[in-house]
């Protein structure tokens, strides 16, 4: 299937492993010229090169937190100056610590809020101005099953994610009219860093070792193991796409069945 984003310039956030990589690899698959950005410059450069040499797609790295306003502020206009306008933006960002109610201090709340929700609020606020005079965009955020099952030991990223989500909604029905999409893709249990952390908190608690602990994750899941982080990309591309110009304001589980719910 055509994808019709060949060309098209795409920024994904938080891109040299995991979720946000598997991302940027989907889109330089599919034509897009591709900016992605991490924290470490070594790592940004050399995750960039990867990817452009398996998809022959241009990948450029730049440098940036995304707990931090003025990075994100510099990132676009960095890319701008580099590539030009942003027509695809994929926001992700590392999560807060994992934690029950009993394990956090008040402190801990706005900062998982900055990182895992205004990260992303940012990174719209600065590209849709553009994307409205094209008449055309598209947004997809990295969220998390737990905006619609929440679990019980990642108390910041519920609140936090939960809160995007709103925002998406919200964002979502006021762009519509200019061609701009906004959309969530809500990954259950793909292996990741990020859910290694999650198994060996589960660990300590349970006395298991960590991938005594992974196993028993996948386990859980009705398609019986973990996620693949490439199944999470490529929904982000088709999400992307001109295909999916009439989706917009929607929540999508790449979950392999684990959410219980209706809605």
């Amino acid at each position: 299937m055509d994808l019709g984003i060949a060309g098209k310039l795409a920024l994904v956030t938080a891109a040299t492993k995991g979720l946000g990589r598997a991302c940027a690899e989907a889109l330089a698959a599919e034509g897009c010229r591709v900016a992605i950005c991490a924290r470490t410059a070594e790592d940004v450069k050399r995750v960039a090169r990867e990817i452009a040499s398996v998809t022959d797609s241009e990948v450029v790295g730049f440098v940036a937190d995304m707990s931090q306003a003025a990075d994100i502020d510099r990132l676009v206009q960095q890319v701008r100056q580099k590539l030009g306008e942003i027509d695809i933006l994929v926001t992700n960002a590392g999560g807060p610590p994992p934690g029950t109610y009993a394990d956090m201090t008040l402190d801990q709340y706005p900062k998982a809020f900055e990182l895992s929700a205004m990260s992303a609020i940012r990174l719209v606020h600065a590209v849709t101005d553009a994307m409205k005079v094209k008449h055309w965009g598209r947004i997809v955020m990295i969220t998390s099953i737990t905006v619609k099952q929440p679990i019980d030991t990642l108390l910041l990223s519920n609140m936090a994610r939960a809160g995007l989500t709103g925002f998406m909604k919200t964002v979502a029905t006021e762009l519509a009219p200019y061609g701009v999409t906004v959309n969530a893709v809500l990954p259950g249990l793909h292996e990741t860093h990020r859910l290694r952390q999650v198994a060996a908190k589960k660990g300590q608690t349970e006395g298991i070792s960590t991938d005594d602990a992974l196993a028993a994750m996948g386990k859980t899941v009705p398609a019986g193991r973990l996620g693949q982080p490439e199944q999470l990309g490529a929904m982000v591309a088709f999400l992307a796409s001109q295909r999916a110009a009439y989706v917009t304001g929607t929540n999508v589980l790449v979950d392999g069945g684990a959410y219980k719910g209706l809605l």
